[in-house]
């Protein structure tokens, strides 16, 4: 019996990492791409303080870009917050194009939210409580 206890609790202890680090899915729809040119960019965030700066992206991923609806699935994110913008790159620079103000000049869509009148949604707005597997509608601008 004492054998038994042993090698149970040795069990746990050996699995309770793994427990505590489930990863999830994100599925991604992308309506309102109206064209297929070029890939649609996707840039995943889990930190207000780096949201829509380059070097705050916690993962990247592209998709060659199709008129009307297109879908990528995220693998692996561990549980927590995140917030995802798209852009259409139309002319596949890996870059999103701006007029000389900063406006960009290339279609772009938030999760949970849409462009403001006067600059892109917050961290806030945009975010996703990731804690199973998950889906979210992205509309582009």
């Amino acid at each position: 019996m004492n054998r038994n206890l042993n090698w149970l609790v040795l069990s746990i202890v050996f699995l309770l990492p793994f427990l505590g680090s489930s990863q999830h899915r994100l599925s991604i729809r992308v309506d309102g791409v109206a064209s297929s040119q070029g890939t649609l960019q996707v840039a995943v965030y889990t930190e207000e303080e780096n949201f829509l700066k380059v070097q705050g992206v916690y993962r990247r991923d592209s998709v060659k870009a199709k008129s009307g609806s297109n879908e990528l699935v995220l693998e692996g994110l561990p549980p927590g917050d995140y917030a995802v913008a798209v852009f259409h790159d139309e002319n596949d620079n890996e870059e999103l194009d701006t007029n000389w103000v900063g406006i960009p000049k290339e279609p772009l869509g938030f999760s949970n939210s849409r462009m403001k009148a006067f600059g892109p949604p917050s961290f806030e707005d945009c975010r996703i409580r990731l804690q199973t597997d998950a889906s979210v509608v992205i509309q582009m601008n």
